[in-house]
């Protein structure tokens, strides 16, 4: 296990950065305040002694061992268990890439256990560090801060996913080959991302419903409602995201059927070309073929206008055949 950091908070400010711990739980019995601990991809053994000294559940820490949870929020008497699914956008692979956030969060700790590499739990310890007024509210605090941080990281998600559906309507009309396969592709990214961010707004309601029972602060409360918002606002633009993909396969398949159907139509052209002037050349070709077969007893064979007769046909069958298919529209 790694503990990307370790600390307890005393009204608001950063008291002791224990090596352990152990030392961490001796220091918040001696103290007081919140201890605040950072682990990375912790063993069932760690998170059964984290378990064990906060009296989490164990259903809780099974999830956070494991990982690969849906987002979701759970209580277990005084404790609250989060799972969030935080996502960047790879602008180098034009991919967008999930991670997982668990927070146990009780009445003086705070425990997150990442099982990904991600910078944003450092950045918001950091910004509340330097807010100690927000920062004595305790865990709650850490929480919602937490929400904020992830929900504010689906902003350039959602920027990207927007830029590469642009790209692939500029695709569709240049006869790409590709579009399909960036469609589904882009629809399966759509879908994952849905998938996280579409259980938030019942997360909200939920932490909303226990501000009464839970004393939550007045700031804390407006803090919620704004990141409340900002989920709304992300989900909407998603839920029109896969609209637009949708309607972007529709077209594809409409598109390439009209190609298909185009060169289909100009292959047909080309067989009635070949044909025509193939039963054109056909018709010389057979006088020219009866006459040659060298028998003593034939019509006009011994006649001396025979030979010229026989040009006369061929152009007069050669012609006759071209009008025919000229008439038709075959040539």
């Amino acid at each position: 296990m790694t503990i990307i950091d370790n600390a307890v908070y005393v009204d608001g400010a950063r008291h002791a950065e224990p090596e352990s711990l152990e030392q961490t739980f001796e220091t918040l019995a001696r103290h007081g305040g919140m201890a605040w601990i950072g682990l990375y991809r912790p063993t069932a053994e760690e998170m059964a002694a984290v378990a064990a000294e906060f009296g989490l559940h164990e259903l809780a820490v099974e999830d956070a061992i494991s990982a690969h949870q849906r987002p979701k929020m759970e209580r277990y008497d005084d404790n609250l268990f989060t799972v969030l699914r935080p996502a960047r956008y790879l602008d180098a692979s034009e991919t967008v890439e999930f991670g997982e956030l668990h927070i146990f969060t009780g009445r003086n700790f705070v425990v997150t256990v990442r099982h990904a590499e991600m910078a944003g739990v450092a950045r918001v310890r950091q910004r509340l560090e330097a807010r100690p007024e927000l920062l004595r509210h305790g865990p709650e605090a850490v929480l919602y801060a937490l929400l904020d941080r992830v929900v504010d990281d689906y902003a350039p998600v959602v920027a990207g996913l927007e830029n590469d559906i642009d790209e692939i309507e500029d695709q569709l009309f240049s006869g790409d080959s590709s579009v399909s396969r960036r469609i589904y592709e882009l629809a399966r990214e759509v879908i994952q991302f849905q998938r996280a961010i579409h259980p938030l707004p019942d997360m909200m309601h939920q932490l909303k419903r226990g501000f009464a029972k839970y004393g939550v602060e007045t700031e804390l409360q407006h803090s919620l409602r704004d990141v409340e918002d900002h989920a709304e606002r992300v989900i909407s633009r998603a839920d029109s995201f896969r609209d637009l993909l949708q309607n972007a396969l529709t077209l594809d398949g409409t598109l390439t059927a009209n190609r298909q159907n185009e060169a289909s139509a100009e292959q047909n052209e080309q067989v009635k070309k070949i044909s025509s002037w193939a039963a054109i050349l056909f018709a010389p070709s057979f006088v020219a073929g009866v006459y040659g077969m060298n028998f003593d007893h034939m019509p006009e064979l011994h006649w001396g206008f025979g030979y010229p007769m026989a040009l006369v046909l061929m152009v007069a069958a050669a012609g006759l055949m071209y009008g025919i298919f000229k008439r038709k529209g075959w040539l």
